[in-house]
């Protein structure tokens, strides 16, 4: 008897498991979602084969249409670094938005340390200022912005606009308010009892962000960096105005290319999916190795919050 009832209360867990799965099983059956998975999948994947074979081929053959290249080839990824000058706005950007989420995450954890484990005046307004500039549309900040900087370099003597640095401040603007409260929620979710074993042994609170603040909140600090390092990296509209040509980045390089080719004889159709693929592998990249902390991130911070 005593057997039955325990292995009855040790399934009972199993049993309501179940029942959860198949209420979500019977919102989405298992052949509408196979559908459903396929047709996503093959949105994404068919556009970028068609970029992949497309840059193996010549521009005749992309011209004419053709989805297999006739005669497959590496040399647009050749020519793309002396046609595009890709190599320079790969590093422009990679400086730029590299310093851009290392610089934002940084300060967005010790910002948000502060609102979530200190109070004083005026904290929730900063927070609600935060968030308010986090929803202005960057479209409608591009001549604000530019004119702030450039009477700033005219009052200071200083070159601001077509600097790298100028960029950088610019990108700071705006990943700042969304890195802050990104931490701010994962913050809110750490335990303070470590945090005041740490204050009762005598550590002063610049060493209990270091130590342990910062380490228990590794995956924020790396959702924080990586997104702050997507919006500089993938950013055109601010970058168009605020580099010139010896500092413009990636994105502006593929803009002015593509903008060159519209009036000749046969664009250079092969050169520019190259020059696509080349830009968005080190996206790809730093998801591919970051992705645990992507995930861990996301995740905690939205349960947390």
């Amino acid at each position: 008897m005593t057997e039955t009832t325990t292995e009855r209360s040790y399934r009972a867990p199993t049993r309501r498991r179940g029942s959860r799965q198949a209420e979500v099983t019977r919102l989405l059956p298992n052949g509408i979602l196979v559908v459903v998975l396929v047709v996503v999948c093959a949105f994404i994947a068919i556009p970028l084969i068609y970029v992949v074979l497309s840059s193996l081929n010549s521009d005749l053959g992309v011209a004419r249409g053709e989805i297999i290249p006739s005669s497959w080839s590496l040399q647009n990824y050749a020519d793309i670094w002396t046609t595009i000058g890709l190599g320079k706005g790969i590093a422009n950007s990679l400086i730029v938005a590299g310093s851009a989420g290392v610089v934002s995450a940084a300060v967005a954890l010790a910002t948000a340390y502060v609102f979530v484990r200190f109070r004083f005046f005026g904290r929730v307004t900063i927070m609600r200022g935060l968030l308010v500039v986090q929803s202005v549309p960057g479209t409608l900040m591009v001549l604000p912005v530019f004119v702030v900087f450039a009477s700033a370099g005219s009052y200071l003597g200083i070159t601001v606009i077509g600097t790298l640095w100028g960029l950088f401040l610019t990108y700071l603007t705006f990943t700042l308010p969304f890195s802050t409260w990104v931490m701010v929620t994962y913050l809110r979710g750490l335990p303070k009892e470590l945090e005041e074993a740490a204050r009762i042994d005598g550590a002063s609170n610049l060493m209990i962000l270091l130590k342990i603040v910062l380490p228990l909140s590794w995956p924020g600090v790396m959702v924080s960096a990586i997104f702050a390092f997507l919006l500089g990296w993938n950013d055109v509209i601010f970058a168009s105005v605020m580099t010139n040509s010896d500092t413009q980045t990636a994105a502006i390089a593929l803009q002015v290319f593509g903008s060159t080719q519209q009036n000749g004889t046969l664009p250079l159709y092969g050169q520019m999916m190259a020059a696509s693929l080349v830009c968005a592998a080190p996206v790809i990249a730093l998801f591919l190795i970051f992705q645990r902390y992507l995930v861990s991130g996301l995740t905690s911070g939205a349960v947390k919050g």
